[in-house]
């Protein structure tokens, strides 16, 4: 048998194998471009995440930048705030009891019948339980206090610590805010830290806005569902589902507009806030971030400002019902507006004042009675009366005396030299007054007013027009004006200078008089009732006001004399026009230029330059600048005594005397002015406390028909009513003594030797009668001379 290989045999390849139903080996290739298409398209996912997550990334890193740039740097654009004078009260202060009520009256502090809280006073016919207000003053905080202030006749006597045993050498009333500052924003807030904030007005607030707020980390999911379901319930959006922290974040970063990215981002910053600030930290924020309401067209931000604007008062003081009435303004401060929709107000208020009894902070009976309240908001809602005349000399010293170290928006504190209640006061007397005054002088009588330490020509009211809470044309700093009769007392005080040729007693010529000019004109100057008394002494010129034996005398003292006075007194030499007419006023200066002259005038010679500013302090208690008053003695101590002892009689007997039918017991000195056809009305008075000058006039220059004495002579009457005066007390300079005269037989008065000490007897024209000292004490003339 023989073996043979055999091949075994290829088998053709089918040419349609889908009909025996095999599958073809080429049908693999579409099963291979699946995976390759899902293996592309997981590369371009994963690839769209890394970049989606870069993204993220790169926005959070920005966001959270952002978000540190703002918070650990100056958080907000912070206004300046402006505070009037700190009243100091030590035992001994002649200052009544009556005059301290009215401080704390206008400080908005509360009476009672037994204080218990800061802000709250009670008060007897003797003595002040008050406690004090706790403040940041510009040396250091001080806390509240709680002390009785005793009174008798002569002023303060004892301020009594009712918080320990003993007394207190003094005591600093705060100050109270009178404005603010701003560097061109459209916005403001009074910043207050977090436990500044009364912890039942954040639980209300927590309570209605954020339950969860310490729990969530920034977001609250929960927050969200629930809002959600109360929303499907509604069939509206009713309640939102943002966090505290979500508002912030949206007001501090973001606009209002309603998109997904917004909210995107609003998300992600609150989370961002709240893993890198402490809860208090954001919550202190918010607190002083939200919006409640407009005042003067600018927003108000943040819970302390709003309570200075609806009721007037610190934040810490204010009840469990107008604190919800602020928590409730959250949710639309324009919808629960309390002035334009009160009862809508009231109704989110007391659901506010519910959802607070429900959670336990509340009891039923608290409820009630908060609910039961009125609004209680402020007649006509402002974060602070209105100076705007003070402001201006305010904003002029901040350049000239602080320059590039004061930062408007950087929340400085400014404390000035101005006397609330002197404002107060002269602003009444300007708006009651001048109405009245405009039946003579015409609808457009104006006015302007200026008070002054007397001492330390500090300004304590600045009023610069009858519209006195309206910026405009400040009449107390720009109105130049012929000052009329005011410019006699410099006349009279180069006299006084010279004792050797002058006194109080020397004889002026009351005749007719005329002067010729360089280009032949003739001046013949007239007294005002167009009469003349012959002969008169000259303190009695001064004190009636007299022109003739004014003119007599400046032309025998020289015109360059009396203006070196004017000089030493405060006023620009340029200002006058050196021509025999000056003696009579016939030049033009402000009531803050009138103010100056006599002030140093009334100061016994001595001149402090008028300031508004005392010190400006920075958020970190750094003193950026300090006033220190100086008075320089610029006249003659004795002369200026004199003339000012001369004015004093100008109340008694002269042109002023309107004044000493009220306020005889407080030895007033006054001048008043009125310059040609009457246009302008003019006085000056000074009592111990301040200097204050009265303008009043019309801006087109036409008459008012007002003398000094019909016009603001009764302006200056209406603010003593309510503004008591101090008794003027001129402390006796060296030197000065009373002596007798006796008048000759030719009508001069000469030294009479034999009654050296004995006083001269008058009588109502001013003319000696007699040297007699048993005389009634009504006409007793005292002399002076040096």
């Amino acid at each position: 048998m023989t073996n043979k290989t055999t091949k075994t045999p290829r088998k053709p390849a089918a040419k349609t194998p889908a009909k025996r139903g095999k599958p073809s080996p080429r049908k693999k290739k579409p099963v291979k471009a699946n995976k390759t298409w899902l293996k592309t398209l997981w590369g371009i996912t994963w690839k769209l995440g890394l970049v989606g997550l870069a993204v993220m990334l790169f926005i959070g890193i920005y966001l959270d930048s952002l978000v540190k740039q703002k918070f650990e740097g100056q958080l907000f654009e912070l206004p300046t705030v402006v505070y009037a004078r700190i009243l100091n009260l030590s035992p001994g202060d002649e200052i009544s009891i009556k005059e301290v009520r009215n401080e704390l009256d206008v400080l908005n502090y509360r009476k009672v019948s037994q204080p218990k809280y800061p802000g709250e006073y009670s008060s007897s016919s003797t003595k002040i339980e008050l406690i004090r207000r706790p403040f940041e003053f510009n040396d250091g905080p001080e806390p509240d206090r709680h002390v009785m202030l005793h009174f008798d006749q002569s002023g303060l006597t004892r301020i009594q610590s009712l918080e320990k045993t003993g007394d207190l050498g003094y005591l600093r009333i705060e100050p109270k805010m009178l404005g603010m500052l701003e560097k061109n924003r459209d916005e403001q807030r009074l910043f207050l830290r977090r436990e500044q904030f009364p912890e039942v007005m954040v639980d209300a607030l927590l309570v209605t806005e954020d339950r969860d707020y310490y729990k969530h980390d920034g977001v609250s999911p929960l927050a969200i569902a629930r809002a959600m379901v109360v929303n499907i319930k509604a069939g509206r959006t009713v309640q939102g589902g943002s966090t505290l922290t979500q508002q912030l974040a949206k007001n501090l970063f973001l606009t209002s507009d309603r998109t997904l990215w917004r909210k995107i981002r609003e998300a992600y910053i609150a989370i961002i806030l709240d893993y890198r600030y402490d809860k208090d930290r954001i919550l202190e924020a918010y607190l002083n971030e939200v919006y409640l309401g407009q005042s003067g067209g600018e927003a108000v931000h943040g819970f302390g400002l709003a309570a200075r604007l609806y009721f007037g008062q610190p934040i810490q003081e204010l009840r469990i019902d107008q604190l919800a009435l602020l928590v409730g303004m959250v949710k639309g401060p324009s919808y629960y507006n309390p002035v334009r929709y009160p009862e809508r107000a009231k109704t989110r208020r007391d659901l506010v004042l519910r959802l607070m009894m429900q959670q336990g902070y509340l009891t039923a009976s608290e409820f009630d009675q908060a609910a039961s309240r009125s609004l209680d908001i402020q007649d006509n809602p402002r974060i602070a009366s209105r100076q705007p005349a003070y402001f201006q000399q305010l904003n002029i010293e901040l350049k000239e005396k602080v320059g590039s170290a004061f930062e408007a928006d950087k929340g400085l504190k400014v404390f000035t030299s101005l006397d609330p209640v002197s404002q107060h006061q002269l602003e009444k007397a300007i708006q009651k007054k001048i109405p009245q005054l405009a039946k003579v002088a015409g609808k457009a009588l104006e006015g302007a007013a200026i008070a002054v330490d007397r001492h330390s020509g500090e300004i304590r009211a600045m009023v610069g027009g009858k519209r006195t809470g309206y910026d405009g044309f400040n009449r107390a700093l720009n109105a130049s004006r012929q000052i009329g009769s005011l410019a006699k007392p410099a006349v009279y005080l180069t006299a006084l200078q010279q004792p050797d040729r002058y006194n109080l007693a020397t004889t002026l010529n009351d005749k007719p008089i005329s002067l010729k000019g360089s280009k032949g004109n003739v001046w013949s100057p007239r007294n005002y009732d167009r009469k003349y008394r012959g002969d008169v002494p000259l303190y009695l010129a001064l004190a009636k006001s007299l022109n003739v034996p004014t003119v007599q005398l400046g032309m025998q003292l020289g015109i360059p004399n009396v203006m070196d006075t004017f000089a030493k007194l405060g006023v620009d030499k340029q200002e006058i026009r050196p021509v025999p007419s000056m003696f009579l006023g016939s030049f033009s200066l402000t009531p803050f230029q009138v103010a100056q002259m006599y002030q140093t005038l009334t100061n016994s010679g001595k001149q402090a330059k008028l300031s508004a500013l005392r010190s400006v302090v920075d958020m970190q208690g750094n003193v950026l600048y300090q006033s220190l008053p100086v008075a320089k003695q610029t006249v003659d101590q004795r002369a200026a005594w004199l003339t000012t002892y001369a004015m004093k009689r100008g109340v008694a007997e002269g042109t002023g005397r309107f004044l000493n039918s009220q306020f005889a017991f407080a030895a007033l000195a006054g001048k008043t002015g009125t310059s040609n056809d009457t246009k302008d009305s003019w006085f000056v008075g000074i009592d111990g406390r301040e200097v204050t000058t009265i303008w009043l006039g019309r801006d087109d220059n036409k008459t008012t028909k007002l003398t000094g004495s019909s016009g603001a002579l009764r302006v200056y009457a209406e603010y003593l009513q309510h503004r008591i005066p101090t008794k003027l007390l001129l402390p006796w300079p060296k030197d000065i003594s009373t002596i007798g005269f006796a008048k000759t037989a030719n009508g001069n008065l000469v030294l009479d030797c034999d009654n050296n000490f004995k006083l001269p007897v008058w009588d109502e024209h001013g003319k000696l009668q007699k040297e007699c000292s048993n005389q009634p004490a009504d006409w007793l003339k005292k002399i002076f001379t040096w």
